[in-house]
């Protein structure tokens, strides 16, 4: 098939870089895996279960070109292609987590900061008034300044950084280059991101894929949520804020434990735990202990000199805390959420309960198109690069 059918043998190759086995069986025995990818650690352990394996007929192409067809469209290639979404992110965030100039900066203060020399030093240049959107002028210098640069943005951005950044290291540096243009890779207020060309979320994002609740991806499993976009967001209205600057924490899904996963697949999403969130500042509320972190003292730090200041009721409330705070999801669910590092949603739910004590907070997921325009386009640039020279793959 490889010397008379260029395009299939491309086709193939593309499935295996995805993680799919692929054999062919001259007495015409067809397998197709099964099982649920999406629940699987990696690739490796998914073939290891027959999960990503396909076994083609030896002298029938057509019908093997109607199931390599099948394979890539399935839903076992979009987890296995959230795998490698899953390790880009993870590659990406831990280097904005390693550049300790990378910092936050109050939107009072400038949207985004690019240091020493400003905008273009750093490879941007603004295309929105007062600083509220900037394209970059050399994309892969553009996105490594924050790996490397002191730069400064609010979480928002940080967000987008992120998400931009794990396409360059899912893609490779040509190749996010040449298969996106610089107005697609803008970052700056998600409103002036709306009216651009943005693949994030502009007239170039394709279709969207919106689980805000995360029941569809709870119902595949751990790897659907690889690099999502989220955030935690205030229940009540403005006015119940008391740090307006943390009335928000966008974030992207970093990686979710086994025991996460199968919490979230049994709750059916995020629902049950933003009702568990709610107890759970119910109960800070009960609370006359004063001090900065206080929360976050308690039950992230663990500080036995303050918790030995509490009243009998305040450890009441304390210790029903913390069974709820004990579910895997708040541990397992880990997420980069910038300028915080990496941390457990749990992390973040208690900051909030110091910051903005007055309101709740919700987790969602926000619209992202990693498993339809992002996919399309890495598949697309992977073939037609294989069709070219197929020997550089």
């Amino acid at each position: 098939m490889d010397a008379a059918d260029p395009d299939s043998a491309c086709h193939i190759r593309f499935l295996r870089h995805l993680g799919w086995q692929v054999d062919t069986d001259p007495q015409l025995r067809i397998e197709v895996g099964g099982g649920n990818v999406c629940r699987f650690e990696d690739a490796s352990e998914a073939r290891t279960s027959g999960a990503l394996r396909l076994v083609l007929p030896g002298n029938d192409p057509a019908q093997s070109r109607e199931l390599i067809a099948d394979a890539l469209a399935s839903e076992a290639s979009q987890c296995a292609f959230a795998m490698r979404v899953g390790v880009a992110t993870r590659r990406a965030v831990d280097r904005l987590v390693a550049n300790e100039d990378f910092r936050f900066t109050a939107i009072q203060t400038g949207w985004i900061g690019f240091g020493t020399g400003g905008a273009r030093a750093a490879g941007w240049r603004p295309s929105a008034s007062w600083g509220r959107r900037y394209v970059p002028v050399h994309p892969t210098r553009a996105i490594r300044a924050f790996y490397d640069r002191p730069m400064r943005a609010e979480c928002g951005v940080g967000r987008q950084v992120a998400q931009l950044a794990t396409l360059m290291e899912l893609f490779g540096a040509r190749n996010f280059e040449n298969s996106f243009d610089a107005e697609e890779l803008a970052i700056g207020t998600f409103n002036k991101l709306g009216a651009s060309r943005s693949v994030l979320l502009g007239s170039s994002r394709g279709k969207m894929i919106a689980d805000g609740l995360a029941r569809k991806s709870s119902a595949l499993g751990r790897q659907a949520f690889s690099g999502a976009p989220g955030f935690l967001f205030h229940v009540f209205d403005a006015d119940t804020l008391s740090s307006p600057n943390n009335q928000a924490q966008n974030f992207v899904v970093y990686d979710v434990s086994a025991k996460a996963a199968a919490e979230l697949r049994k709750r059916d999403g995020f629902a049950y735990f933003n009702t568990q969130n709610h107890k759970i500042w119910q109960l800070s509320a009960t609370f006359q202990l004063r001090g900065n972190r206080r929360f976050q003292r308690l039950l992230t730090d663990g500080d036995p000199g303050l918790e030995r200041r509490l009243t009998a009721s305040e450890h009441v409330a304390l210790q029903k805390m913390r069974k709820y705070l004990d579910d895997p999801f708040y541990s397992g669910f880990r997420v980069y959420g910038h300028p915080h590092a990496v941390k457990p949603i749990g992390w973040f739910v208690v900051r909030m309960l110091d910051k903005n004590p007055r309101t709740p907070f919700r987790v969602e997921l926000g619209l992202h198109n990693l498993g339809t325009e992002i996919r399309d386009r890495y598949a697309r640039t992977w073939i037609s690069d294989c069709l070219r020279s197929p020997a550089t793959l």
